[in-house]
């Protein structure tokens, strides 16, 4: 289990995350529409998360997402690498009634974004531009390469549900543990 915390000016945040969990939740951002999707990642996803966030939504959301982000990935990289005897690559496809989103990881220590959802406006009172800040933050601190690909849809909440919960599965998949595989790279590292 990885404890993180960070404080700067803006937030306090504390993270616990077990990679190999059932699925358990504790998540307290303050900001509702966000919890909704890292309690929905969390499950789909079969780790064990907890945090706690404390920042300055006077100011708007951006700070809080964006730094959980950094700390989750950063709890992420902190329990699994280096990485062995895990599948690696990850994909899934997930469907919210007309959306459909699909993301492809690879658990590779290199970490890059390609990110491709069509989101403006507003989630309540969510901006949905933070999705992409928070999968940003989240990759490059978890050492690994995502693409995150818009298929179809037209309810921003179903894409983005959608997308939280594709790089739930694709990232339990990648991390599925077969002891014959060993380091999958010709390198013998990553």
């Amino acid at each position: 289990m990885a404890d993180i915390k960070r404080e700067t000016k803006e937030t306090k945040i504390e993270v616990s995350l077990n990679p190999y969990g059932s699925g358990k939740y504790d998540i307290k951002s303050e900001i509702g529409f966000f919890d909704h999707m890292l309690e929905s990642f969390t499950k789909h996803s079969q780790m064990d998360i907890t945090i706690r966030c404390k920042g300055d939504l006077h100011v708007d959301f951006h700070h809080c997402v964006e730094d959980i982000g950094i700390v989750l990935g950063q709890a992420f990289k902190k329990e699994v690498f280096p990485i062995s005897s895990i599948e690696r690559f990850g994909e899934a496809t997930i469907v919210m009634d007309e959306a459909s989103v699909t993301s492809t990881l690879d658990i590779s220590n290199r970490s890059f974004l390609y990110f491709d959802l069509p989101l403006e406006g507003k989630v309540g009172e969510f901006d949905t531009e933070l999705v992409e800040e928070f999968f940003r933050a989240f990759v490059l601190n978890a050492g690994i390469t995502l693409h995150t690909t818009f298929n179809r849809g037209k309810n921003k909440h179903h894409i983005i549900e959608a997308a939280f919960k594709s790089l739930a599965v694709a990232l339990r998949r990648a991390l599925k543990k077969d002891e014959k595989l060993g380091v999958l790279s010709t390198k013998g590292v990553l």
